[in-house]
């Protein structure tokens, strides 16, 4: 289809969170369908450092993808490859048949962060075709058609949560389970009130270690120890772990949220040593000495740790911390905090 006319007069603006996460991985269906005798789940929240989409009109039979971090490219609208750094956002817009397009996207987080960045573009990518289309914007729709658009071409199995942060926004702990005829998930907001979101701005805290993360060969990993059968009962005490932090932030008993979240680190480092880079390795371990827990995002390997605990402990671990990454390029505490909405289709 030939969105140059569409968007010559109205040029389309959408944007998604990111997120920070506990209990990732459990998202995949190689781990949720063994375990649902657990009823696994997963907990994230969204931050206000949201990925920006533009729809332009282009030339006819041409799909043009440009990212800050990325070289910019430029296919024929069936010749698009798939495996291509920003492969997925041509693989979004093979579904939607689009050409006479360009799709801007601005993202807030430091690239390749393991915030979730590509699979929130790919959400608001799918919302802004919507949107050219006058189709409703339906995030529990626009959130799978991500998450399978992006199985489908990743070449390793994809979980789902990255998608739901970036389009409900908000702190969930989201529940996977398989429905009559198809995967499905099990909402559960944490906090009742905004005014709870906004208070806990204050327990936590996100910093960027420096070094671009790589999440395939961990997630590999992981998979592939789960499937041979040597790490069944660690995701197991995972999946556990996950509902007791869940459950403690939700209680706001911050101290004991810190330490789920510390034995779940652990766990993770057993399996696979460089989750933390020398940077997290660091961080990990001052957050701790604060009475604070610390955890990657993600996949690991690099991009971006965030910790959780009372608010006094974290305002001292942010000098600590800062003190760590001072000396490391890029690296930073990133000014953020909780974000309410999903997606949003902006004004003209």
């Amino acid at each position: 289809m030939n969105f140059k006319k569409i968007l010559e007069h109205q040029k389309i603006h959408a944007s998604v969170p990111c997120r920070v996460d506990l209990g990732g991985t459990l998202d995949i269906s190689t781990f949720y369908l063994p375990m649902n005798h657990m009823s696994p789940s997963t907990f994230n929240i969204a931050l206000d450092l949201r990925t920006v989409v533009w729809l332009s009109p282009w030339q006819k039979g041409y799909v043009k993808v440009s990212s800050r971090g990325f070289e910019a490219a430029v296919f024929k609208k069936d010749e698009a490859p798939f495996n291509h750094p920003m492969g997925l956002m041509f693989a979004v817009a093979k579904y939607f048949d689009a050409h006479g397009v360009h799709i801007h996207i601005e993202s807030a987080s430091p690239p390749k962060s393991a915030l979730g960045g590509s699979s929130a573009a790919a959400v608001a990518i799918i919302a802004a075709f919507f949107k050219a289309l006058g189709n409703p914007i339906d995030p529990k729709q626009i959130a799978w058609l991500a998450h399978y658009t992006e199985a489908s071409v990743a070449g390793v199995p994809c979980g789902m949560q990255d998608q739901l942060a970036a389009a409900f926004g908000g702190v969930n702990q989201w529940t996977w389970k398989m429905g009559k005829g198809s995967p499905e998930f099990e909402q559960n907001p944490v906090f009742e009130t905004n005014q709870d979101i906004e208070q806990f701005n204050l327990n936590i805290l996100i910093a960027y270690c420096g070094i671009p993360h790589v999440s395939k060969e961990i997630n590999q990993q992981w998979v592939k120890s789960f499937v041979c059968g040597e790490t069944r009962l660690i995701f197991e005490k995972i999946a556990d772990l996950t509902k007791n932090f869940s459950k403690a932030v939700k209680n706001k008993n911050f101290k004991a949220a810190a330490e789920f979240m510390n034995q779940e680190t652990k766990l993770r480092l057993e399996m696979t040593p460089d989750v933390l880079d020398n940077t997290g390795k660091k961080l990990f371990e001052k957050a701790a000495n604060c009475d604070c827990g610390a955890r990657f995002t993600g996949a690991g390997g690099g991009g971006c740790l965030w910790a959780v605990g009372e608010a006094w402990d974290i305002q001292h671990l942010r000098s600590v911390w800062q003190e760590i990454l001072e000396p490391v390029e890029a690296a930073k505490i990133l000014d953020t905090k909780i974000e309410t909405k999903g997606i949003i289709i902006h004004k003209p």
